[in-house]
């Protein structure tokens, strides 16, 4: 296994060796590698680096080396997410204006809202491959389940992906919802089965690694996609019992604990969000003696999820170093999303399914055949010190965090809290690439112009100024004007109507400032209106999404948030 001293000396010889700018005009011979990790629903606090008592000495030792963003946001959820990460505009335009799976009725067949990665947006990867690169994506896709629109046509020369949200991460491929019971599983567009002893992060890396070496000369883009964290909760038994008896404090008690070193840090230093979510969900010392034994064993499961994820990042870095390829290599890590606080166990129909499907016994938890989250309390201390979490456009669904490493940068363990979105990450790569943004009309085909702006100048402290970012999805709204912010949510989430909040000063929007600043809020509300008009937005209606399947209901041991 790769250990944190080396890991520190390897990721060393990656430092000073040419700047930015030098990149930026390097011959193709000398073109960065880029090397992009995604976790699966991982929490802003979950790893060492941002808090956590999970144990993740590679990203850890990542981070001391590089840059860690405190103030990175990125859509509610996977899917729109990914869509503007790899197209560098609003999910909305990307044709992910909302997950497929939960279309209503109303935006069904709308501009935007295709369910896949449309062909109005030109992608990363195509745009890299075009410009002599090798490319190859292991792991989550989630953004079109044909062969048509997979990677393999959406320029990935190399794949080997799930196509649905989440399924087992075992061999048994079983998807996590009933009415999809089997995972799909893409290799270069076709369709296939995993092999037998398949366990999702070994495999992804396996695939990732196997990957890079067909690049041979050509500089690559690698993406390695993880399901991990993802419910349902699976890991191997050796990481499960590392963390025996580790949560048995609970929810308020982890928490804490982690603000704790993440003021030590320097990563906050602001008001914190409310204790836990709402008082209507039991408290640790509310549960019984089984509930709480049945709690700890959850997050211990998903926290071996994110050990054994962290071992496996360390193999392809480990990999890189062998081949002489990472002192020329840009390495990125990030979360998809917030961590995810719903609750599986309330959409219409899988309560009973799951009851009758899966051995969810204390001695089978996280193993094959069980099917487990871990809930509202623990998506709130994975969140903290945000609000809120998956699926919300609080800062706890939107902020996550993110690792880079820039060969040649000079920055060893800096921290920037400036604000960077995730459609940034495409003109960011192609900026170090010193390959030009795409422009329209892009191999015979109408694109929208990226939305996002190069990373660079804001980690120099050069940032645009009142930048304006707007979200939307499941009728749950949010524009950021600079440090302002108005969001809207949906009762018992919040009042039904906008909301503004001063991020500078209430990070974690404790305080609505709306009847406070009529003008500022009036300001906002009108590049709402902008942002509307410019993506195509149809906002969906909270009693819609109920009829597609959406829950909108939080709930602990029968108590619901109401």
């Amino acid at each position: 296994m790769y250990n944190n001293n080396a890991l520190l000396r390897l990721l060393g010889l990656a430092l000073g060796l040419v700047t930015v700018s030098m990149m930026a005009s390097a011959s193709a011979a000398e073109k960065p590698n880029f090397l992009l990790i995604v976790a699966d629903d991982l929490g802003y606090s979950d790893i060492g680096a941002f808090g956590g008592e999970i144990e993740t000495p590679t990203l850890d030792a990542l981070a001391d080396e590089g840059i860690r963003m405190t103030n990175f946001h990125t859509a509610p959820t996977c899917s729109p997410t990914r869509s503007m990460l790899l197209s560098g505009t609003d999910s909305h335009q990307a044709g992910m204006g909302n997950m497929a799976e939960l279309l209503t009725s109303e935006q069904k067949g709308k501009p935007g809202y295709e369910g896949y990665l449309n062909d109005l947006v030109a992608t990363l990867p195509e745009v890299l491959r075009d410009n002599g690169y090798s490319t190859s994506i292991a792991g989550k896709w989630h953004l079109g389940r044909t062969e048509e629109l997979s990677p393999a046509a959406r320029g990935f020369d190399h794949s080997y992906i799930m196509v649905q949200g989440g399924a087992s991460h075992f061999d048994d491929a079983r998807a996590i919802i009933g009415v999809d019971p089997k995972a799909i599983y893409r290799e270069n567009g076709k369709q296939v089965e995993v092999p037998k002893e398949f366990f999702s992060s070994d495999f992804y890396t396996d695939k990732v690694i196997s990957y890079i070496e067909a690049a041979g000369d050509k500089p690559f883009f690698t993406f390695l996609s993880f399901t991990a964290p993802h419910w349902p909760l699976h890991a191997p038994d050796s990481y499960i019992e590392k963390y025996a008896g580790r949560y048995d404090e609970g929810y308020e008690a982890i928490r804490q604990q982690r603000l704790g070193k993440m003021k030590e840090m320097g990563l906050i230093g602001h008001k914190l969000a409310s204790n836990l979510p709402f008082n209507q969900l039991p408290s640790w010392d509310e549960l019984t003696d089984e509930q709480r034994k049945t709690e700890a064993r959850k997050m211990e499961i998903y926290a071996a999820m994110v050990d054994s994820m962290d071992d496996n990042i360390a193999r392809v870095l480990e990999h890189l170093e062998k081949t002489g390829e990472l002192d020329n290599t840009v390495v990125m890590f990030m979360s998809d999303n917030g961590a995810d606080g719903n609750s599986p166990e309330v959409l219409p129909g899988n309560k009973a399914w799951i009851a009758n499907e899966y051995d969810n016994s204390y001695e089978n938890m996280g193993r094959p055949n069980s099917y487990v989250w871990y809930g509202a309390q623990w998506g709130q201390v994975g969140a903290t010190p945000f609000p809120m979490w998956k699926g919300f456009p609080s800062e706890g669904g939107l902020v996550v965090p993110v690792i880079l490493s820039l060969p040649g940068d000079g920055r060893k363990g800096d921290i920037t809290h400036e604000f960077f979105h995730v459609m940034d990450i495409m003109p960011t790569f192609l900026e170090l690439a010193g390959i030009e943004k795409p422009s329209s009309p892009y191999k015979g085909r109408e694109i929208f112009e990226m939305q996002g702006v190069s990373m660079l100048p804001g980690l120099d402290g050069n940032a645009p100024q009142d930048r304006v970012v707007g979200w939307e999805l499941f009728g749950r709204s949010a524009v950021r004007v600079g440090d302002w912010k108005i969001r809207l949510l949906e009762a018992p989430y919040g009042p039904g109507q906008w909301q503004l909040f001063n991020l500078a000063e209430d990070p974690t929007e404790t305080t609505n400032l709306a009847s406070e600043e009529p003008e500022k809020l009036k300001e906002l509300v009108a590049q709402w209106d902008t942002y509307v008009s410019r993506n195509g937005v149809f906002p969906a209606d909270p009693e819609d999404m109920k009829k597609v399947g959406y829950s909108f209901t939080t709930c602990l041991y029968g108590k619901c948030v109401e």
